[in-house]
């Protein structure tokens, strides 16, 4: 008896006409969709992709498996209609997973599935219902996988956000216009000199120099990858990379960036008008709430489906506008380029150490040049201008890809290309705070800026400690870990 209610029930859900299809579509969508939110979560975690998703992988399917199925009932495709949801499954199945692993879309490769496709509808189509089973059983598998992601997610502590003090609210006692220009990857001139780099940047050095700036040598940055370093920077706290939470995509890193931060919320407090202008959508991929006045990219028009990196949109012509628009200020701008970067994230996609670095150098030229220009717009129109121009992190040159990164190493050289930052300032009037000496590292710049325009130095009491750290994962037990102590010395002590 147990065996014949099986075997019904087993009919029921495979044998139906119009119910087989959409058993079908979803064994293709399921296990793809939870792969993608697993591996992509913090990049598409809000309603909006979710439903994107759902539609994607699961709803649009299942009305082209129902349909493709009523049709090849007809007469004319009888001879292809065994082939219909076998195809349509292996096809969907592997474009989803093409889609998953690529977070985009390629003819190349979906030629390539469509091939796979025929060829396994072809050797498997009589054991396609097993292949279902089997497809259903990846998915459950996918479910227990994402299910502490989503968990961790869920018990994600905002504590860390908190400020010991009043610097939120802090009152400026000058008001410059504030341009906050952020290099990708530039390391520090004094690293540039040395070490891995051995790099010659004198005349964008002499440039600075003769506009009046000052920088600071063996400046660094507090993490390793944009979304850690620029969110501490941003809330002027440690985060330690949410305990190991994940190396590059820091929980709620974009919404704090480019929505709800200290930062912002002291200018806010000052009545500053605050503009982001960027090359690329990189911060806008799971589409936060901007909280700026002004920015250049719409979460509108960035696509569900995006690693946030493409083709650079220029800034100069827009930020040049906007400073004609806006000429009354206080005015703060956030400038975003990516230039000079950072090696290859993939070894298998590396030109080697030498080549990363010479692609590096050819990327250097084009940072100082757009760097050049912004300076000079800056400078004609507005002469006492405050202008901070601070690098992510370094360029990790020295290594074959970031790969590399994530083993643990007692190299001064490779420490510091990681971590090594460019800092110049802009002083207005040319008049440095005494106290700008305890510039050391990105966590404390706010801080001390916010010191210096509200001529409060009550704020330095709750500077942040000047430490390095990194995720490690290799010759290593896996974990956080402080990689250079406050005074830039090389340490490996666990988090």
């Amino acid at each position: 008896m147990k065996a014949k209610k099986k075997q019904r029930l087993f009919s029921f859900f495979f044998e139906k006409d119009n119910f087989f299809p959409v058993i079908s579509a979803i064994a293709a969508g399921l296990y793809p969709l939870f792969f993608y939110y697993t591996n992509n979560f913090k990049l598409i975690k809000s309603w909006g992709h979710f439903g994107y998703f759902i539609s994607l992988f699961i709803l649009a399917p299942i009305a082209i498996f129902f349909i493709a199925n009523k049709v090849s009932k007809i007469s004319v495709f009888e001879k292809i209609q065994p082939f219909t949801l076998p195809f349509l499954n292996f096809f969907f199945f592997f474009f989803f997973l093409n889609v998953a692993l690529y977070a985009g879309f390629s003819w190349l490769r979906t030629f390539i599935v469509f091939g796979i496709a025929v060829l396994l509808t072809f050797l498997l189509q009589k054991y396609f219902k097993k292949i279902l089973v089997f497809q259903f059983i990846l998915s459950i598998i996918g479910a227990f996988t994402l299910a502490p992601v989503i968990i961790k997610q869920l018990n994600y502590s905002k504590k860390w956000m908190l400020q010991p003090d009043g610097i939120e609210t802090a009152v400026f006692r000058k008001k410059p216009n504030i341009y906050f220009i952020e290099p990708d990857g530039y390391a520090n001139f004094s690293e540039l000199k040395k070490g891995n780099y051995e790099i010659e940047n004198a005349e964008f050095e002499n440039f600075l120099a003769e506009n009046k700036f000052k920088t600071y040598p063996n400046f660094r940055s507090n993490y390793a990858a944009t979304l850690p370093s620029n969110s501490a920077t941003f809330m002027m706290k440690h985060h330690y990379y949410n305990n190991g939470s994940d190396f590059t995509e820091t929980i709620d890193a974009r919404n704090i960036i480019i929505g709800d931060n200290s930062v912002l919320k002291v200018l806010k407090h000052n009545n500053y008008r605050t503009f982001f202008l960027t090359e690329q959508p990189y911060f806008f991929t799971n589409k936060p709430k901007l909280g700026y006045d002004f920015c250049n990219f719409s979460s509108k028009e960035i696509s569900f489906v995006t690693t946030g990196i493409g083709n650079p949109q220029d800034i100069i012509e827009p930020f040049a506008n906007y400073m004609e628009a806006y000429p009354e200020g206080p005015n703060f701008f956030f400038l975003e380029i990516f230039n000079p970067g950072h090696i290859i994230n993939r070894e298998s996609e590396s030109k080697g150490i030498a080549g990363e670095r010479e692609h590096y150098i050819e990327s250097l030229k084009e940072a100082n040049k757009k760097l050049a220009q912004l300076t000079k717009i800056i400078l004609k129109n507005d002469p006492e201008a405050l202008i901070v121009i601070m690098a992510d992190h370094g360029g990790f040159v020295g290594m074959k890809s970031i790969e590399d990164s994530y083993t643990k190493s007692n190299d001064p050289n490779i420490i510091n290309s990681i971590f090594s930052s460019m800092l110049a300032i802009h002083w207005p009037n040319g008049e440095s705070p005494e106290f700008d000496a305890k510039l050391k590292t990105s966590v404390n710049l706010f801080r001390i800026l916010v010191s210096y325009l509200s001529e409060n130095p009550s704020y330095l009491t709750n500077l942040q400690a000047d430490k390095s750290y990194i995720i490690i994962n290799f010759d290593a037990p896996k974990g956080v870990y402080e990689y250079l102590d406050t005074e830039g010395n090389v340490v490996f002590n666990k988090h």
